[in-house]
Formats: C-alpha cells, structure tokens, sequence
C-alpha cells in the first residue's frame, strides 16, 4: 500500500481550538471541539443534588431558579451514617439524576476537613478525620460514576473557612499538610478513582491553590497518580497560563474572549504540549462519561425514599436520659410539638449547593399524620427563625401548650443566616432565642425532648441536662419530617455517630486563635491537632466525643483478637471482636479501631481512626467482626525522609467512639526502619552512629588525637554529654578542640 499523505496544516486542530478547551464556553458548559474527540460537556452543582441551571441567568446564590430535584442529605449527614453502602446509593440516585438532566459532571463532593466548627461551609464537608471522610466520599464518588457522569472533588486543598476565602493563604506545615488535609483527598482517589477534581480559591502557603505546580501536578498527578481533568472553582484563576502550567485544565467560568492563553502560545511563552494534554485529559473525560444512555425517567419518589432512609440512618442520638425516646404512642395521650423549624423545616445549607426540591416534608405535617387517631398534636411556633431576639407571646404560648401535654419536642437549630457558603459563624451556640425557650419549656415540662436541625456543631453543655433527650438530625435532606418521626417514634433505631467532636466550648477548640487569620493568613498552628486529637493530647472534656451515637439497644464487645501480619504484607492489622445485641431491639452498631502508634519515631495523637464497621443485628445476636488495617493508612509523614511506618509498639483499641473504648491491647507490629539523611546540620550524635559516616567521622577524630577542649570536657560527662551530641556538626566543628573542619565533614558527606 503507498504511504498515506500527511494531513495538510489546515486539517490538524488549529492552536485556537485547543485554546479554547482550556476555558468553559459559559458557565456550566465546555466548547466542543470534535477534531480532538472533544463534546460539549455539562457541568453542574451540587454535593447533594443537582442545580441545573439556564446558563443566560445562573441562580449562584440558589434562590429558587434551578430545576426540580432529588434534595438529598448533604453530606454532614451522610457522615454520621458511617455507611459507605449507604453513601453509595445515594451517589447512585444523585448520578442518576445527572445523566436523565444531561449533566456529565458533578461538582462534588466536597471532602474539606472540618477544622473549625465555625466553617460556614461545614455542612458540605464530612468529618474531622481524613481517613473517615476518605472512606465515605470514596463511596459517594463510585456511586456517582456508577452511572457514567464523572464526580468532581473538591475544593483543592485547605479551603477550610470562607472568611475570605477568595485569597486567604492558609500556612500549613508540610507534615499536617499531608497527613490531615491532602490525606483525604488521597485516600479518596485511591479507593474511588475520581474522573474530575476542583482546583480551590485560597492559596496554600502563599501560592495560589488554582496555580501551583507542586499541589496539581507533582502530589496529584505524579505522586498520586490522579488521571482526571482538573477544573477551577469558579472565578479562581487570576492567570490562566500560570494555571494552565500549574495543572488546571479547565477554567470556569468560561471567558472564551481571554486572549492570554493564545496570546502565550503564539509568542512561544506556552509550550503546545501543555494544551495537547488538555485535549487528552478532556477527550478522556467525554469517554468516560458517555458510557451510558440517558434514561427516559427518573423513579422521583424512589429517590424520596433513598433520601429519607439515608437520613433516619445519619440521626445521632445524643442523649437519652430515662429513656424519654423512642416515643411510644400507647402511653402518651398528647404531644407538644414547639418550635418554628417544625412547620418550616431547615432541610439543607444555603449556597451554591441549595437544592430545588421535588418536594419536602416538614416534621409537623409527618407527626401529625403518624399519631392521627392515637395521640393528640398540638403545635406553638415558640421563636421565629429570622428574629434574633425571642417573643414573649410566642415563648408564654408554648409553656402553656407543654404544661398541658404529655410530651414536650422541641425543634430547634441553626437559621440559615448562620451558617452559609461566604460567611462564617462566630459561635457554636444556637441562637439565644431558643435557648431561653428550652429552659422555659423544660421547666413546664421535664419529659422533653430537643430535636436539632443544623449544618455544623452546636454545644448543648449550658442546656442538656435540663432536657430529656436530644436527637441531632443535622440538614435531612427533603424528606426531613418523614425521617424524623421514623426515629422518634422508633420505626427506626438511630445509629448515626458523630463524624466530629461538639465541643463544650468554642475556647477549647484547637483553631481557636488561629480563626480566620489575619492580614490575608491564617495559620494551622495546631498541625496535626485537628478534632478530636487535639481534645485528646490537651485532656480535654467535650460535649459529646467524635464517634458518638447512642442507640435504643445496647450492644457489648468481647473476644479481642489482634492478628499481626509480616513486614511487607499490604495488611499491618487484623483487628476482630465479637458484637453483641444485648437489648430488646434490633439496631446497628459501629465498631470503631483506633490505634496509638507509640514507636516514638513522631509526635504523634494518642489514637487514630484506622478502621470501621457498621454492623447490623437482631436483640440478642452475635457477629463476629473483622477488621483489616492497611499498612499505608499506619503511615505518618516525616518531614525530611517522607511518608513512614517504623512499625513498634502500637496500642489497638476498639470502642463504640473515640472515649467509649470497650476492648484494648498492644502489639508490635513489625515496620521498615527509617534513615534520617545527614547534612552538615545533624546533630553530631547522629553523625558518630551513622553506619558509614561514623566510622569515617571517628577515624579523623582518632587520628588526630580525639577531642579535646571544653567540648571533650562535655563528652565526657555523663551530666552533659548530651548537650555536645546534640549539637548540629555545623557548630561542633567550631569549637576549638574538635579536630575536623566542616569543609572535612561536607566532604565524608560526598563520599557517602
């Protein structure tokens, strides 16, 4: 066969077109570029439901002009499920609802560590703890992508405030860096292969997340192995070619009329391979998403269902003195419903993450409904949700109504100017309002009980133990009255833990003087200290532990088995205990594995998160429970040789949370050693017990008579000697009586 000719120049893809991939067509959707296997592709919010937009008039704010869709749970309460089986239905739901919209990419979910209870932004996010958060999004992203339409983690890294979030440089040591707020991310990619990943507004240590090079291409892509396309958040790009080079692929929104990118590639200053890996990342991407057809229909009311089971299972049960709850129909003749949040429920955050829902059920209408015909309702707004002061009226109207029933619930929490995508809180307290109107109800009525709806951690240390129980709903999802009754009135047993530590006071905290920064920095000063590591290396007290959740059943641990596996084995760990129902109800329990790793090698917390099971059991069953520790999640990052695991001892402890630990042991577990590399600024102890510059380093020293002078004086005594060991080889080697110069000490360093 003759040799084909080669394209002509004006049949290759034109440096125009390829300049125009880099940047969205408007805001929700990219230019379609069929000579580089390139269709348009749809983008769209959100975490727990989609916005659909009209791309002429885009609702940011979501105020009501997206489409009608499935409001599922946002993600601070797909936490408290700690049930990636669960989470993966949801994502199924959500991906469906994606591909029947014509939406190829969902932009979520968010994995932000919770730093700080006051994130305005907390309800979007998971937990406190990396490897939680990694474990559940991972879940969300494969369910999602299950339906061919590509999730979209984000926001690319330590977006942890909205204080200014635009341009805050958050000031991260490395270590913390990787192990706290990177970690979940990775974990996340690693166990659920993300398609796209959103690139964040702040800067990290002075460099704009959205334009540096070390965060998007050598730990995303070259570390991590990421193959995805990475999108901007909107409007986070200040210099596209500087993004471009970076790591981002796709800005948004899009300003096709931008010339710099073209601009860059005519005059040389932009390499055209940059812009073919685009092409290829994007190509990929429409590859991937068009693995399945769109429906005719989506099951809406199934979806209502996924929305309202998924929500009974996030409800925590924080309280439950006398056993107030479940509420049991037989015995009690009259229920006083109170609190404005009953008939005009707060169901999800405000934001660009704000749902247009199907349809939504408040608390009211749903008992009411329940109890038709077996207990009277009766209902007193008590507050109002927009007022920052109470209502005498409205407060004296509810004492009488709880004075005269059987049963007080109150439905209380955070109003949506509280907690919202822009703006921070100021306190973890719910509103004065309401909890002047607990006390007084509670004082009418012991047999209360509080019902929270609220998107971030609010304390009741100043009120619980005037209430007789207390039920943390966080944001429900649409169906939020549907899912209340059904734990209240014990169809369903609560078994939601908290993904976070509630704190008895904002003081406490360990962001407390870090929060929000100032001058345009905020520092992590607290490192590795996130959550409940802080509260536990400082001693302190909380509100309620992370991994709490109280049950209508009870459950006991018994038979401990921690097996060790070898050196090189992907495994560290097999922890096993047996669980058992000893109540009368059927229920869930989550078995939390924490492990103190005690090798000394780091500062390290006193326990970790290193393993979960959500199990479920009928009264008086048993189940043995295994749990596997991988190796890599042991790991911590050692600033100067990278991600370690020494192995030694490590105390395994298993509990129902962080402070509720039921069985422990300790094991050793068998590691790789690590070798600090020398410099000219170890300490001259580690120099004297390297295996090859010790010996090169003593026989100088020998030859030319050893030490001597004050610095021989130190050595040897047994009082000071560690002060002289401890001093970097820089520093000895100017001191009179040390006989080897540091030009002689770089110079066993080049040898090594």
């Amino acid at each position: 066969m003759a040799p084909q000719p080669k394209p002509a120049d004006d049949a290759r893809p034109a440096l125009a077109d390829k300049a125009l991939l880099t940047t969205g067509a408007d805001y929700w959707g990219t230019h379609e570029v069929p000579a580089l296997g390139v269709r348009r592709l749809r983008l769209s919010d959100g975490p727990h439901g989609l916005r659909v937009q009209d791309d002429d008039n885009p609702d940011h704010l979501g105020l009501g002009r997206s489409l009608p869709a499935t409001c599922f749970p946002p993600a601070v309460t797909l936490a408290s499920t700690w049930d990636p089986d669960l989470i993966l239905s949801v994502g199924e739901a959500l991906g469906r609802e994606a591909r029947f919209r014509g939406v190829d990419v969902v932009l979520g979910p968010g994995i932000e560590i919770k730093r700080s209870p006051l994130c305005g932004r907390n309800f979007e996010y998971y937990s406190e703890d990396p490897l939680l958060t990694g474990r559940l999004a991972a879940a969300m992203v494969r369910g999602i992508q299950s339906q061919g339409v590509a999730a979209c983690l984000k926001h690319f890294a330590c977006n942890t405030q909205e204080t200014d979030r635009l341009r805050v440089s958050a000031d991260v040591d490395e270590r913390p860096l990787r192990e706290i707020y990177l970690l979940a991310f990775e974990l996340t990619i690693r166990d659920g292969h993300p398609w796209a990943l959103m690139s964040a507004y702040n800067r990290i240590n002075d460099v704009p997340a959205s334009q540096n090079p070390w965060l998007l291409t050598r730990v995303l892509r070259d570390e991590w192995g990421f193959d995805g396309v990475v999108v901007s958040d909107w409007g986070a790009v200040s210099d596209p070619v500087a993004a471009l080079e970076a790591g981002v692929d796709l800005r948004m929104p899009g300003q096709p009329q931008d010339t710099r990118v073209r601009d860059a590639l005519a005059d040389g200053s932009l390499d055209e391979k940059v812009l073919d890996r685009v092409a290829e990342r994007l190509a990929l991407l429409a590859r991937r998403t068009q693995a399945s057809a769109r429906p005719a229909e989506v099951d809406v009311e199934a979806h209502h269902q996924v929305t309202r089971r998924a929500a009974a299972q996030g409800a925590v049960l924080l309280h439950n003195d006398a056993n107030l709850l479940p509420l049991d129909p037989g015995t009690v003749g009259s229920v006083a419903v109170i609190g404005e949040l009953a008939r005009t429920p707060r169901y999800q955050g405000a934001g660009s993450s704000a749902v247009n829902p199907t349809r939504v059920v408040p608390a009211l209408d749903a008992l009411r409904g329940r109890l038709a015909g077996v207990a009277s309702v009766g209902f007193a707004p008590g507050y109002t949700v927009t007022a920052e002061e109470g209502n005498d009226d409205l407060v004296a109207e509810a004492v009488r109504l709880a004075g005269t029933s059987d049963l007080a619930i109150l439905f209380l929490g955070l109003p949506p100017a509280y907690e919202a995508e822009g703006r921070d809180r100021t306190t973890i307290d719910l509103p004065d309002a309401q909890i002047d109107l607990i006390r007084a109800v509670a004082s009418a009525n012991p047999r209360t009980v509080v019902a929270l709806s609220n998107g971030s951690a609010v304390t009741t240390a100043t009120w619980r133990d005037e209430v007789g129980a207390i039920v943390e709903f966080w944001l429900t999802g649409q169906a939020h009255g549907d899912s209340v009754a059904d734990v209240l009135l014990g169809e369903v047993n609560p078994s939601g833990k908290l993904p976070e530590t509630v704190p008895l006071r904002l003081e406490d905290t360990s962001s407390y003087l870090d929060f929000p920064g100032e001058s345009g920095h905020v520092r992590h000063g607290e490192g590795i200290f996130v959550g409940y590591r802080w509260f536990d290396a400082r001693r302190l007290e909380v509100d309620y532990p992370f991994g709490h959740g109280l049950s209508y059943t009870s459950f006991g641990y018994s038979d401990l088995d921690i097996a060790v596996h070898e050196a090189d084995d992907l495994e560290a760990l097999t922890v096993s205990v047996t669980l058992t129902n000893t109540g009368p109800r059927a229920g869930a329990e989550v078995v939390q594995v924490y492990v103190g790793d005690r090798s000394g090698v780091l500062l390290m917390p006193q326990r970790e998160l290193r393993g979960f099971a959500k199990v479920r059991l009928e009264p008086g069953a048993s189940q043995q429970v295994g749990i596997a520790i991988r190796r890599d999640d042991l790991e911590h990052y050692h600033p100067e040789v990278g991600w370690v695991f020494t192995g030694g001892p490590m105390e395994v402890s298993v509990g129902s949370s962080s402070r509720d630990i039921r069985l422990h042991g300790t094991v050793e577990v068998p590691g790789h050693p690590v070798e600090i590399p020398l410099t000219i600024w170890s300490p001259l102890g580690d120099w004297l017990g390297h295996p090859v510059a010790g010996p090169a380093l003593r026989a100088l020293i020998d030859a030319r008579g050893g030490i001597t002078g004050r610095l021989g004086d130190l050595l040897s005594s047994e009082v000071s000697a560690n002060s002289a060991l401890g001093s970097p080889i820089a520093s000895v080697t100017q001191f009179p009586g040390f006989p080897v110069s540091i030009e002689e000490a770089e110079d066993v360093l080049n040898r090594l």
